[in-house]
Parts: structure tokens; C-alpha cells; sequence
């Protein structure tokens, strides 16, 4: 499905959907700690969820076995949240999360370091991917061209000497968790789908302090850096405005 302008109505479920998403993933940044276990955060997150309303997007999605990824140091996207992964001090924990609300779709995700860092590059890391993630959002606007975001996040990113993960994208999100077109953290400037006021994207830069190369683990579903560097993952769902973007995704 090809990301259509959205109505006032269903603009109105994506903010709420959009609060809902953001609450859960404030709170599970606020109570993790060493020793928990990926399935206690899924676990907290469906508590949430379900006391402010909103329905899980992920669970079954493509077969999905659960309602939120969580990927821990190597691990870039599409974790399975399990009671035998326990998370450790200085673990970079990513927290992917997608909430409906009367049919209408928010996509969202952030990193954590949890505890002690272990290093002052997992700090930088983290600031810098979410740092990416703004300036994608400010290279927005009506009329926008998908290669003028990606060209952005690339520019500020490669300052850093990052990877950046060019298998996995951002993408159009309402009506469906992905909606066409794709939006690469990389580009070329004015080139790409035009991008239209009332339409709704998801950015979301995936960064690696190694390769850009990433690979499918047994599970087949966890992606992993091929070289086992750490990588962040931050993503908002965003409104295109006339003149830039709101972010639906924040509290």
C-alpha cells in the first residue's frame, strides 16, 4: 500500500496511538535494570498497552511471535523478547514498539544503555543515532523527496564514521505498519517519491559503530551486525506538515 494523506479523524487515532506508544517506551526506558529479562519489558509493555487502550501491531505480524522487538548490543532490529535473555549492565538495549488505535498505526523506537556504560563510544552512539533521527525529521516538509531525508541522516551520520544499515529503511505508516514509499537513512538529495502535507513516515536511522553489513540469526527473525559491532536504533513517526513535520511519537 502506497502512503495516502490522512484525515483529520485518523490524524486525531495516530496522536492518540502515538501517546500510547510513547508512554510505554518512556516507561520501560525508566524501569529497566540488570537483570531483567527481555520478556519481563514485553511483559510491562502488554500491561501498559492494555490499560491505555491500544492494540498490539507486531504480535503476528508476518508471524511475529511477540508484541515488541527487542535487540540487545549486536542485535540491530527484530529481537524476540525471551525469558532467557537477561540484560546486563552496560547492555545497549533497543526497544521497537508499533500501537494501533481505531485502526491507525504508530511506529516507534529508542536505545538505552543499561546501567554503567562500558564505554564512552556506546554513549556517542546513542546521542549521535538519535541526533540522525532530527535531522532527518528537520529535513522535512510538503513537497519533501525521500533522498532529501536520507541524504541528511547520511551526511550527519558520515561526520561520525558510522555504519549506516542500508538493508533495513524507514517507510510510509497509517493505515498499515509499512506503507510504500521507503525511506533510506541515505541518499542523494532531490531525488526519490515525493512526499505530500498530511501524509504520515516512519524514520528511523540504524547505526553500527562497524559494519553496514547485517545478517539474519537462527531464529530468523533477529538481525545482527555481521561483524558483531553494537548498534542504536531510534525511530519516530512523523506528520508532514506544510512547512516541517510533527512528531507523533513523543510524549
Amino acid at each position: 500500500m502506497v502512503t495516502k494523506v490522512k484525515t483529520a479523524s485518523e490524524i486525531q487515532a495516530m496522536r492518540e496511538s502515538g501517546k500510547i506508544l510513547a508512554t510505554v517506551l518512556d516507561t520501560l526506558k525508566k524501569e529497566i535494570a540488570p537483570g531483567m529479562s527481555t520478556k519481563d519489558l514485553s511483559d510491562r509493555a502488554a500491561v501498559i498497552l492494555k490499560d491505555m487502550g491500544g492494540e498490539p501491531v507486531f504480535l503476528g505480524y508476518q508471524g511475529f511471535p511477540d508484541i515488541i522487538c527487542i535487540s540487545v548490543n549486536e542485535q540491530v532490529v527484530h529481537g524476540i523478547p525471551s525469558k532467557d535473555k537477561i540484560i546486563k549492565d552496560g547492555d545497549l538495549v533497543g526497544m521497537d514498539f508499533g500501537v494501533r488505535v481505531r485502526g491507525m498505526v504508530t511506529d516507534a523506537a529508542i536505545s538505552v544503555i543499561v546501567g554503567k556504560p562500558k564505554q564512552k563510544g556506546h554513549v556517542d552512539l546513542l546521542r549521535n543515532t538519535e541526533q540522525a533521527l532530527l535531522v532527518g525529521i528537520n529535513a522535512v516538509h510538503d513537497q519533501v523527496r525521500t533522498g532529501d531525508i536520507g541524504h541528511a541522516i547520511e551526511k550527519f551520520l558520515k561526520h561520525h564514521r558510522y555504519g549506516i544499515v542500508r538493508d533495513l529503511v524507514g517507510h510510509g505508516v497509517g493505515h498499515e505498519m509499512h506503507e510504500d514509499p521507503n525511506i533510506p537513512n541515505y541518499g542523494r538529495a532531490n531525488t526519490g517519491p515525493w512526499l505530500s502535507a498530511g501524509m504520515t513516515i516512519a524514520i528511523e536511522p540504524m547505526v553500527t559503530l562497524g559494519t553496514d553489513r547485517v545478517v539474519v540469526e537462527d531464529d530468523g527473525w533477529t538481525i545482527s551486525t555481521a561483524d558483531r559491532s553494537w548498534a542504536a536504533h531510534f525511530e519516530h513517526t512523523v506528520l508532514i506538515t506544510e512547512d516541517g513535520a510533527e512528531i507523533l511519537t513523543q510524549l
